[in-house]
This record gives C-alpha cells, structure tokens and sequence, in this order.
C-alpha cells in the first residue's frame, strides 16, 4: 500500500503515526474476514470511551457506514465509500462543516477509518468498462473489520465494568439503608449503645462519597459501611437475645448501685436538684395535661440553644445529630455512662437527650449533673417526669429575658421578636409559657 501526503478541499493533511498504524492494522487484516457492519458499531459505541472516540464522531461513522451498501464488510470486498461533506453532514443530523472536520479527525486518530484521498483531495470512485470499482477515493473502513474481535472485547469489559459497577451502587444502597434503619431501631427501642458514636462514624463514611464515584471508591466505602453495619447489627442482637435476663439484672442492679458509696455520694451531692426535679403539685398535674406527642426538634433547639455549639459544624439538622451531640455532652457534664444508660433504659434515647440538653443549657445553675440525671430518671420510672416542663420552663425564661433586655434597651417587646432565628410558636403555647409559675 502506498503511503503519501492527503490532501482534501480543507487542506493539506501530513501523514500522522495514527494512521499509519491504522494502515498497519489493515494490511495485516486477514483474508476472507467478514463482519456484520452494524453490530461492530454496536461494540465501538460501548467501549468508545477506551477507544478515545466521540458521540458525535460515533454518528459521523454511523453516516459513513450507512454509505456502504451491503450489511456485511468484507475483506474482499470493497471498503471504501466516498460521500461528499454536504451528504454526510446531512446524515449526520446537519452538523456544521467545522464539527464534521474535527470529528472526522477524532476517529483517524481512533484508528476507525483511513483517508483514502486522491491526488486532488476529492472523493469519487473510478469505474472500469464492466461497472466495477477499480480505484476509490474516500475513506477506508477496513480497520472496523480488521479490529472487529479487539473491539469486542473492548465492549466485553466496558460491560463488566458497569455490571460491577451497578452491583457496588446497589451495596452501597443497600448498607446506607440498613444502617439508618438499625440505628433508628436502636434508639427508637432505647437499646444500650453509643449510637451517637456510631452515626458519627456513618456520616464520615459517607462524607467521602463524591457526586461521582467511581467503583474502587465505592467499593472501599462499602467495606468501610459493612464493618459498621455489622457492630450495629451485634449490638441489636445482642440486645435481642439478652433483653430479659438483661431487665432482670438492671432491677436488681439499681438496688445495688443505691447501697453503693459512690452512688449515695452522687445522690446527696444532687439532693438540692431532687426538689427541682420533682417540682409542686401544680406542675406534677400539667405533666400529665400535656401533649403526648413527640417534642419538635426546632421547640427543643430553641429552648437549648447551646446544644448547637457540640454538633458537627455547629448545625444540628435532625435527631441524629442532635443525638450525636449527646455523646459528646455526657462526659463534658461528668454524667457517668451507667447514669446515662439507666436514663436511655427509662426515658428512651431520644427524651433522655432531650433532658441532658436541657440539663447543659443549665449547666452554671446545677452541681451535679449526674445525680440530677438519676434523680430524673427515678421520677421517670413512677411516671412523675416528662421532659415537657423542663423544655417549657427553658422557652419561658426566654421570653422573660428577652422582655427584659427589651424593656432595659427601652424598646418594644415587638423587636425582640423580630430578632433573627426566634423561633415562632402558638398563641396558645406562648400564654402557656407566660403563666406565672405556681
């Protein structure tokens, strides 16, 4: 095969190492090769990333294969064909003439065609005195038959790829759905366990997780998810299996603690919050006049607004994290992890939450957390405690202070409620919370 210097109506095109290893590929194109053109193009166009071509390089070769009429490329037959621009950008869905040129370039470059070009650089094909082509001038498709197996193969593996892909995808689904689950079972049933720990954990797992991914990395998350899932998955079953021999210890385990040293130390240093706790008759009746639904997230954020600076980011944005904050407020508050498991075991994660928070916004005016906790926790089990007086006590105060800061800057109490980030509440919530204390 000779090798020469193309030219074409856009100008001259010197001879590239592309298309002389293309050229290389066709002429060790073995004989008597045939391949069905359209379903080659089918594996171009799935391996194309590896291939290096384009979308719309893909559909100029569409166009260009369209102009061979037989549905078989054969290496006896002739492959060659000799559209002009005009034809082929008309094939091509009206791309621009600049497109058409890049794009032809690309699959040269692939090693998709050669250019065939005569010595003008028109494309046309010479015919013999019997019809039959005997020089054409155009490009040259015998690399698609040549490398029709490499681009099988091409096309295999791209297939692989997204099957491996597609099964880490749904792992990933999958492990990110349990955990959640898990760990809302888990503290929605009170089981012991530092579930604040444990969400912490997920969501840096997940924080490494990008837009997109690719599968390596989505394969190391879903080892990194699975190893969680599984202490999770213990701690339930652990609980599941052991959950009455388990209450029977914890009874019998509170007697204990109360006849121990330490315990009775923790209590008597308490003794002036027990009062606190227990409250007059009148709040013991509202305890039991209250709502017996969930408190809002926003009520409790309000009323503790310091429970935001142990969040991550200073942003709580739902229970978990305001759960998470909790494992971090326990040891800062000295509350011993047999205080607060007792409290999870009685009040349930979430209210025991609720009233740790309550606990730290108070932080200045209590001695010891700790044996406030218990003594909460002990009134709890007699049902004599919800953690809704303790949260509406926090928003009144508030409101009080804010009147009063009002009032001393000699203001309306109506700028107060202007201020940025108050938290709008009822009418009724709002006299509920104004009442004088009984």
């Amino acid at each position: 095969m000779q090798t020469h210097i193309a030219t074409t109506p856009f100008g001259r095109r010197p001879m590239t190492l592309a298309m002389m290893a293309s050229q290389a590929v066709a002429n060790a194109m073995p004989e008597g090769a045939r391949v069905q053109k359209w379903h080659v193009f089918k594996s171009i166009r799935e391996a194309k990333d590896l291939i290096g071509a384009t979308d719309r390089s893909l559909a100029i070769l569409n166009a260009l294969l369209s102009f061979h009429r037989d549905m078989e490329l054969s290496a006896d037959g002739e492959l060659v064909v000799w559209p002009s621009n005009e034809q082929l950008m008309a094939r091509a869905n009206g791309m621009p003439a600049t497109t058409l040129r890049r794009h032809l370039a690309i699959l040269v470059d692939c090693g998709l065609i050669i250019r065939r070009d005569s010595p003008n650089g028109k494309r046309f094909a010479r015919k013999g005195r019997g019809g039959q082509i005997e020089q054409a001038y155009g490009f040259d498709l015998s690399p698609i038959v040549a490398r029709a197996e490499e681009f099988a193969e091409l096309a295999e593996t791209v297939q692989v790829e997204k099957r491996a892909y597609k099964a880490a995808r749904e792992r990933l689904t999958l492990l990110r759905r349990d955990i959640v689950k898990m760990i809302d079972a888990g503290i929605e049933e009170g089981v012991p366990g530092n579930w604040g720990k444990m969400t912490r954990t997920y969501q840096g797992i997940i924080g490494r997780l990008p837009r997109t991914a690719p599968r390596q990395l989505l394969d190391d998350i879903c080892e990194d998810l699975e190893l969680l899932w599984i202490e999770i998955r213990d701690a339930l079953e652990s609980f599941t299996k052991t959950r009455n021999p388990d209450a029977n210890e914890s009874h019998s385990g509170r007697h204990i603690q109360n006849s121990n040293p330490d315990s009775i130390f923790e209590s008597e240093n308490g003794l002036g919050d027990k009062e606190e706790a227990g409250g007059s008759a009148a709040e013991n009746h509202n305890l039991h006049s209250l709502p017996k639904r969930e408190l809002p997230l926003g009520i409790v954020l309000d009323a503790c607004g310091s429970w935001r600076e142990l969040a991550k980011d200073a942003e709580i944005r739902n229970w978990l994290d305001f759960l998470a904050a909790a494992a971090v407020a326990r040891p800062m508050l000295g509350v011993s992890p047999s205080a607060w498991r007792e409290a999870c075991e009685v009040l349930g994660e979430r209210q025991a939450a609720i009233t740790l928070a309550a606990i730290y916004q108070r932080a200045d005016e209590i001695n010891n957390a700790g044996g406030y906790l218990r003594s909460l926790t002990d009134r709890a089990r007699e049902g004599k405690f919800s953690a809704w007086p303790m949260v509406m006590a926090l928003l009144r105060a508030k409101l009080d202070a804010e009147k009063t800061a009002a009032q001393t800057r000699g203001g309306a109490s109506d700028d107060a409620d202007k201020r940025e980030g108050r938290l709008e509440v009822s009418e009724a919530l709002l006299r509920s919370l104004r009442r004088p204390k009984s």
